[in-house]
């Protein structure tokens, strides 16, 4: 512990725990999976070119062994993640006994450095949300509120972690992905003509992040689609906001998630009259509380809105309101600080409108609208 009042346990004092054996299972389950298509793909390879020369009867013997070595390394990355959020837990804890204003004196170097450990224990999911901690005793006034709530949902990923064994396979799935393991899409591919609701990018210091928000027309679902491109470069895949386009999509585990694999894609977007049907502000908020259970890290939730107004708040924010009622959606910080914000403005002119965006419990962000009567999509980032 240090003497400031933060209680930061040293990294050598912690001692790793065993991995649930369920993870272990999880894990080598899908490192075995692609071990074994890396396997199938070049057996030879895997073989270290001895397949040819030794007979048919070798490649179960290959098999095995690829998944043995797969098995071992979930095992041994398991432990790892299991050791690095034991340490976190204690880092919680630490920070708890020691007091919430220790973390303003200490600012972003003692986060970094819990991130630092995440990166070593191989959670790139909890390095993420350790490092957002460091923003938060800048965040103005109610800081500490919000810092509390962060700690509360990585207190709650941890457990999950150490317990998710005895998780629903799909809330397992979740955990998993928040901390970080890869995973791969599976089912049944669902084609779809796929109406593009928005796209806009996020960066790091080593990656940039292309989010793509779809809607299938006839499926009714809204997902989303990933991509990656170095730091500083765009991702490849791009697709216009406003088309649509005939496609295969595959599903990602996990309860509530709208994550999904871009197949083939049988047409080029083109554009066609079609609009996300929406709801009011209450039964968005609704929509959102009830992805919560499935999901509690999530934060952000697709929502449409459907006749909103936006009007100007209480200290230079603002709201998107329902035309028909009386009921309000906050816009969120960001939300109101882009200029996207004023082209939505201008395209409402005090009549309703139709808005596409992410809900989260700061609010809503606005990332799409459309007029009320005919009109092409406008894209608001």
């Amino acid at each position: 512990m240090s003497d400031s009042g933060v209680r930061v346990r040293r990294t050598t004092d912690q001692v790793p725990t065993p991995a649930p054996a369920s993870d272990v299972a999880s894990c080598a389950a899908g490192a075995a999976g692609a071990a074994e298509s890396a396997g199938t793909a070049d057996p030879a390879g895997a073989a270290g070119g001895g397949l040819g020369a030794a007979g048919g009867d070798s490649a179960p013997a290959v098999a095995s062994a690829a998944r043995g070595a797969a098995l071992r390394r979930a095992e041994s990355r398991a432990a790892r993640v299991t050791a690095g959020v034991t340490e976190l837990e204690r880092r919680l804890a630490d920070l708890l006994r020691g007091g919430l204003a220790a973390a303003q004196e200490e600012g972003y170097g003692l986060w970094e450095e819990t991130a630092a450990r995440m990166v070593d224990a191989q959670a790139p999911g909890l390095a993420a949300r350790v490092r957002e901690l460091g923003a938060v005793p800048g965040s103005g006034p109610g800081w500490p509120a919000r810092l509390l709530e962060e700690c509360a949902l990585l207190h709650l990923l941890d457990r999950g972690w150490l317990r998710h064994g005895e998780l629903p396979d799909g809330l397992a799935a979740t955990v998993r992905s928040r901390i970080g393991l890869p995973s791969s899409p599976g089912g049944p591919p669902v084609r779809d003509r796929w109406l593009v609701l928005a796209q806009y990018d996020t960066y790091d210091t080593r990656l940039t992040t292309r989010r793509i928000w779809l809607y299938g027309t006839e499926s009714g679902r809204t997902a989303l689609v990933l991509s990656y491109g170095a730091a500083g470069r765009a991702p490849e895949l791009s697709l216009p906001v406003g088309r649509t386009l005939d496609a295969e999509t595959v599903a990602y585990p996990g309860a509530g998630q709208s994550r999904v694999a871009l197949g083939e894609r049988f047409s080029t977007p083109v554009p066609l009259p079609v609009r996300p049907p929406g709801s009011g502000p209450a039964e968005a908020a609704a929509r959102y509380g009830e992805a919560l259970a499935d999901d509690p890290w999530q934060d952000a939730y697709p929502v449409t809105l459907r006749r909103v107004v936006p009007v100007p708040a209480a200290e230079g924010s603002w709201q998107l309101a329902d035309a028909d009622g009386d009921l309000a959606l906050p816009v969120t910080p960001a939300g109101g600080s882009r200029s996207g914000l004023w082209r939505l403005v201008a395209l409402s002119g005090g009549s309703p409108v139709t808005v596409f965006g992410e809900c989260g419990h700061r609010g809503f962000t606005p990332l799409t609208a459309w007029p009320e009567g005919p009109g092409e999509a406008v894209p608001l980032c």
